[in-house]
């Protein structure tokens, strides 16, 4: 298949991220719009239901149990409950994912389409392009990253950051490279100048580009003033994500399987990153106000 010229992949990525960021925006705020009413709506109705108030009367100890696990006043609640929800889904897709690989062709089929269909993309110019966008998550650049991270952290006195990030990074790093000596699986036929020597199951790219950039934007935008700040934030790393994670399938050096593998990997990681630092956020409000 003949690669599209340089000019229109070019044209076509830009359109890509332009469209994806009205669509984003629109999304945010039918749900920052929505969101509140619906809640309110929810909660009037189940105030107004007698059974509600039968079933606490009689199942005390469930009742009190689940009304902590769905409290929205403290991250032990209902942030908590949604994030392990959310990882343990990360698990189910993982193991699917995982059993399609070992017990069926039709994945690899898949890949090796999703691979072909890719030429289209392979103009030399465009291919060097991708290249210094995958470069972003080479294990050096992350390293690299990680520490300056942690130096502007520790300089900001949110020490309280850095064990999440650590968690992040060095979880994903580990199960991905145990992953990929286990699994063993064999690369893509290297179609372009990229070539890479490690197994192919997951892709260490996607998992450390969602770790790493991932947890950046979230430390970032966890305390930045103002609804549209923070979402230009979290839409542009998310962006630059799917970008590094397209790039390794783009350069035919991983399958759309590893890929999808390594941002599981990688999202579990930081969800637990994330479960981390807001449990010593929450900590160290509490210390606070029993000090005054």
């Amino acid at each position: 298949m003949t690669p599209l010229p340089f000019w229109q992949l070019l044209a076509g990525l830009v359109g890509l991220l332009v469209f994806g960021h009205f669509l984003a925006w629109w999304i945010w705020r039918a749900i920052a719009f929505s969101g509140p009413w619906l809640g309110r709506s929810i909660s009037g109705m189940a105030r107004r239901r007698r059974i509600l108030h039968w079933i606490e009367r009689r199942f005390p100890t469930t009742t009190r149990f689940a009304s902590n696990r769905l409290a929205v006043d403290r991250f032990s609640g209902l942030p908590l409950t949604l994030m392990a929800g959310l990882a343990f889904y990360l698990l189910f897709l993982g193991g699917g994912l995982l059993e399609d690989l070992f017990e069926g062709e039709e994945l690899t089929a898949f890949d090796q389409q999703v691979n072909a269909a890719l030429d289209v993309l392979r103009d030399p110019t465009f291919v060097k392009l991708v290249a210094g966008i995958t470069a972003l998550a080479n294990l050096e650049t992350l390293v690299a990253i990680t520490i300056v991270a942690t130096g502007f952290l520790w300089a900001d006195r949110r020490t309280q950051y850095i064990p999440g990030l650590l968690l992040t990074v060095v979880g994903s790093q580990t199960i991905t490279y145990i992953g990929k000596y286990a699994i063993d699986r064999d690369r893509p036929d290297f179609l372009t100048f990229a070539t890479a020597s490690t197994p192919s199951f997951p892709s260490g790219h996607a998992t450390g580009a969602i770790a790493v950039y991932g947890f950046i934007v979230y430390a970032l935008a966890r305390n930045l003033p103002g609804v549209r700040r923070r979402f230009e934030l979290g839409y542009w790393g998310c962006a630059l994500i799917v970008m590094i994670a397209a790039s390794r399938a783009v350069l035919s050096v991983h399958f759309a399987s590893d890929i999808a593998a390594g941002l599981l990997v990688g999202g579990f990681w930081l969800l637990s990153g994330f479960a981390l630092t807001e449990y010593l956020n929450e900590r160290k409000v509490h210390r606070g106000q029993s000090l005054d």
